[in-house]
């Protein structure tokens, strides 16, 4: 194959399309800090600074996104979840690569062999045995131990996400003998209203009561428990809270009686679609006042369709590659949630993450409903969730953003990953957002002052997320 002007693959200036692009971000992003304020990293494998047996456990284990392009191709699930070897489930994926070109899996997947295990050759089933022993003889060794791969990355905040009933020992227990960044965990307590299904939420209920030390015999007691946890959490250097909702509903008026609902649940009792949506209605909304007392930033991550496929939610459970984008409505309960909080002056600081981007522009303009003057960029679009994290969804957030917001207080690129050698993503992310303001200085419509809009693309890549979090102890 040969071409005029044709560019190496994932070369020093990959996905920059002109000298200014590349001046941003060799000069301005490259070499920042990263905090990745939104992660689902095992707290207790950086608190024991894990060394990984092979690559299949860092790299494939828990990572929806190969599996589900593996299944695409036809791969057995043998090879994906099953009893299937470490070495066969690599080889597995090295074949499947090849056929992942265009999708975002063939960039990070080199990115990650390129940055990690400076690694150049393209991963296939012919060299998918020989990069696996290579691979795996670094990550069987402290250099590539969970705090050391995050070091490399130049990580300097871990966020969790962690249960209200999480003892979060892991986290005291880095605290005590703490890396070179910061581990703090984020509240995500999804399970404390999922009322739907009354026997696991009655034993979801008894460890709650473990924890709190509170016995939850009412709705109030409910509340009561979970403010315990957050002060807990707080003390133990949460700053945030997460959400992962289908929507957020809204209720001008009160159709029914918690009290009796949760009594109802109690009993085992099925409460009807409207009766849950008003429970965690409710339950949000007193959740959302606790995190203003705290001054927590709270994050909703807003319509996932998940568990689609019911026969392998049965085989192997939740989180496995059977979600996908759901076209749920959106604005108008989200808009009364917000301002039912904003009318007492008890919203937090918030950031809105959307997964069907034809609502991209609904939670774009959301966001500037309720900045009020006091913080800088107090509610935020998020950036490209799951789906939308790749090149064409985060360039179309960004250039939402823009147009309807400001683009400057963005705090940026968060990792939403199970793996630790996932942190390439931002660096991914940090290119195409440096790409996309050289374009704009190219064709003059940004003016050619390298150091106002460098000082922008930093804020974005790291500033903004380190004002606007305020971590403990993090100068």
């Amino acid at each position: 194959m040969s071409a005029t002007n044709n560019k190496p693959f994932l070369d020093e200036d990959f996905l920059l399309e002109n000298e200014f692009a590349k001046t941003l971000y060799h000069e301005y992003a490259k070499s920042l800090p990263i905090i990745d304020y939104h992660n689902h990293l095992p707290p207790d494998q950086i608190a024991t600074n894990k060394v990984f047996e092979n690559t299949t456990q860092i790299w494939l284990a828990g990572d929806h996104y190969k599996w589900r392009a593996m299944r695409t191709l036809g791969v057995n699930e043998v090879y994906i979840t099953g009893n299937g070897s470490d070495e066969e489930k690599f080889q597995k994926w090295g074949e499947s690569v090849p056929f992942t070109v265009r999708n975002p899996l063939y960039h990070w997947t080199h990115l990650e062999l390129k940055r990690y295990f400076g690694i150049n050759d393209l991963l296939n089933g012919n060299n998918a045995k020989e990069i696996y022993e290579i691979t795996s003889a670094k990550t069987n060794s402290p250099d590539f131990s969970s705090r050391a791969l995050l070091e490399k990355m130049k990580v300097e905040v871990v966020c969790t996400t962690d249960d209200p009933t999480d003892s979060l020992e892991h986290h005291q227990a880095y605290n005590t003998n703490p890396g070179n960044f910061g581990l703090f965990p984020a509240f995500r307590p999804d399970k404390s209203f999922a009322v739907e299904n009354p026997a696991s939420y009655r034993h979801y209920l008894q460890k709650l009561e473990v924890v709190s030390k509170i016995n939850i015999n009412s709705y109030d007691d409910l509340l009561e428990a979970l403010k315990q946890r957050i002060d807990y959490f707080h003390q133990n250097g949460c700053r945030l809270s997460d959400h992962g909702l289908e929507q957020i509903n809204y209720f001008s008026n009160a159709p029914f009686d918690l009290h009796i609902l949760f009594k109802k649940v109690l009993s085992g009792l099925l409460l009807d679609k409207e009766e849950v949506a008003f429970f965690k209605f409710k339950t949000l909304l007193e959740l959302c006042k606790m995190y203003h007392a705290k001054g927590w930033t709270q994050q909703f991550h807003l319509g996932a369709m998940r568990n689609n496929n019911s026969r392998m939610f049965k085989k192997i459970g939740p989180d496995t590659g059977f979600d996908s984008i759901g076209d749920y409505p959106q604005a108008l309960g989200l808009s009364a949630f917000l301002n039912e909080l904003d009318s007492t002056d008890q919203l937090s600081k918030t950031v809105l993450y959307n997964l069907n981007p034809g609502d991209n522009e609904v939670f774009a303009t959301m966001c500037g409903n309720f900045n009020d003057g006091s913080i800088k960029g107090k509610v935020q679009f998020g950036s490209g969730w799951w789906f939308l994290d790749q090149k064409d969804g985060m360039e179309a957030q960004m250039n939402i953003l823009s147009n309807m917001g400001l683009i400057a207080t963005f705090v940026g690129m968060l990792t939403d990953s199970r793996s630790f050698l996932s942190f390439p993503r931002h660096e991914y992310f940090r290119r195409i957002l440096c790409n996309l303001f050289g374009k704009d200085i190219q064709k003059g419509m940004l003016p050619q002052d390298e150091k106002w809009i460098g000082k922008i693309i930093q804020d974005i890549c790291y500033h903004n997320a380190k004002d606007y979090f305020q971590f403990p102890n993090q100068s």
